[in-house]
């Protein structure tokens, strides 16, 4: 008598649930990833920066500079005790906004709001930041970055929302 080789009814039944909680888990990121536009990931990279500089700053006690290029869609950091030839050099390494992704407009405490040009966000030695709203968009979506002084988390809204003050 020979033994049949083969799977049991349980075997192929915990496989199948096995495959099913990784497509489950895996299908969200995958989903992102495919149809992500360039703004979700503009956002992920400022925040990134900032979470830095705001480290930088504190761990070398030195000020930084967030510098936001808003015709351009260029974003450089330098520490402010850089001389110019080397915040040219930083310049020229600046991170390109992906495509169609730009920089709507820039509020700092105390200052009209900022539609074009550059502008600068400081990242003070003693921890904080300078209360800034910046607001990235692609056609009709937005995203809102708030800096808040002495939160170390940078907030982040996916809309367009006009704080009162920063």
């Amino acid at each position: 008598m020979q033994k049949q080789a083969g799977y049991t009814l349980i075997e192929l039944t915990v496989v199948m649930f096995l495959i099913g909680v990784m497509l489950f888990l895996a299908a969200p990121r995958v989903r992102s990833t495919l149809l992500d536009d360039g703004l979700e990931s503009a956002v992920r990279h400022l925040v990134g920066v900032a979470r830095e500089l705001r480290n930088e700053s504190a761990r070398e006690q030195v000020d930084h500079v967030l510098h936001l290029d808003l015709n351009g869609g260029m974003i450089w950091t330098y520490a402010a005790d850089m001389t110019p030839e080397k915040r040219t050099e930083r310049q020229k390494g600046a991170f390109k906004l992906p495509a169609n992704v730009k920089i709507a407009d820039v509020s700092r405490n105390g200052q009209e709001k900022q539609k074009d040009g550059e502008a600068t966000i400081t990242f003070f030695r003693k921890g904080h930041v300078q209360p800034a709203v910046v607001h990235l968009a692609k056609g009709d979506r937005f995203y809102t970055i708030v800096f808040q002084p002495f939160l170390s988390a940078v907030k982040t809204y996916d809309q367009y929302l006009d704080l009162p003050g920063p």
